[in-house]
């Protein structure tokens, strides 16, 4: 029996570019005669016309396959979903954008059979993005590299092959709070990178914005990471000596040569200042405590409205 290959690729208002990037994948696909196929669509609760498209396709293919979600719960969400009810021998994810080219996955596999658990496509220029977009991403996977003890390999989106074990792994991560790109470096099986020059959209625009991103950062620094917390202790230690130092330092002053009232702009700010740093740490302390009400709910990670398997499929859905 030929192994089988599953691709999965999360989408959400995406009908500008699904049939184009179908129609790349599909030819990528032919060359690679010795593998079955399923092309496993996650649809993240789409508005538009993203599911009819798809449905369109899964009627002419017997590979394609869809899930559709009851709302949007996010692209972390999607992935998860498709990777569990991913019925291959390894599973590859691929963005419907076609930025990550579906030439990959001919390395990808060539990786897999090779031995490697986890094969990631590593960007060496990204094309179509603006500097600020590039040097942002640059400096939050320096800063992950360096405040978490898992490596996060650097240049790295959500494009890459898995094995089945690997998939096996991750399906037993069910947090809530999900940052992937962790995840798949948390399980540690052998991994290798498959460089590539990232393009720019084929078609559509991008649903990701600075504060989406923003907030990505903010899930991966606080999932992989205590540092924050750390910071706020040290800070705070360091503050609590040299006000011990100071006041110490008034006093007997105050007690061997008076003291005339002075200062007043002085007291301001160091209250000012003092009273923005508690506030912050506060801030970065509740980020870690609504973390971790949300992980005491155990609600789903997803809630599927409709899910159609593939004509070629093995197994049935996994959990959520």
């Amino acid at each position: 029996m030929s192994k089988q290959i599953s691709i999965v690729v999360p989408v959400y208002n995406e009908q500008a570019v699904i049939e184009i990037f179908y129609e790349k994948f599909t030819r990528v696909l032919s060359r690679l005669p010795d593998y079955d196929f399923e092309i496993l669509f996650v649809n993240d609760g789409s508005s538009d016309q993203t599911q009819r498209i798809v449905d369109n396709l899964a009627s002419r293919d017997a590979r394609v396959s869809s899930i559709l979600f009851s709302r949007n719960f996010g692209k972390e969400a999607a992935m998860t979903a498709g990777l569990d009810a991913a019925q291959g021998d390894a599973v590859a994810i691929f963005d419907v954008d076609l930025q990550d080219p579906p030439e990959l996955l001919v390395s990808f596999i060539e990786q897999w059979e090779a031995g490697y658990d986890v094969v990631n496509a590593m960007r060496i220029c990204r094309e179509g993005e603006t500097w600020l977009k590039r040097f942002t991403a640059a400096g939050f996977y320096r800063i992950m590299k360096r405040m978490s003890p898992v490596s996060i390999p650097a240049d790295t989106g959500d494009c890459r092959l898995l094995s089945q074990r690997a998939v096996h792994a991750i399906r037993q991560l069910r947090e809530n709070h999900r940052f992937m790109k962790g995840l798949y470096a948390w399980i540690g099986y052998p991994t290798t990178a498959v460089a590539y020059e990232r393009s720019p959209r084929a078609a559509g625009k991008t649903t990701f914005n600075y504060w989406k991103l923003w907030n990505f950062a903010i899930e991966g620094f606080t999932s992989f990471s205590t540092i924050p917390l750390r910071v706020a202790l040290y800070f705070g230690t360091t503050i609590s000596a040299c006000a011990f130092i100071m006041g110490t330092w008034i006093i007997l002053k105050t007690l061997l040569w008076g003291e005339v009232v002075h200062g007043y702009p002085t007291i301001i700010v160091s209250i000012l200042f003092l009273g923005g740093i508690q506030l912050f740490f506060i801030g970065v302390l509740g980020e870690y405590i609504g973390r971790i009400y949300g992980e005491t709910k155990k609600r789903p990670l997803y809630l599927i409205q409709h899910y159609k398997p593939s004509r070629v499929g093995r197994s049935e859905l996994g959990d959520t």
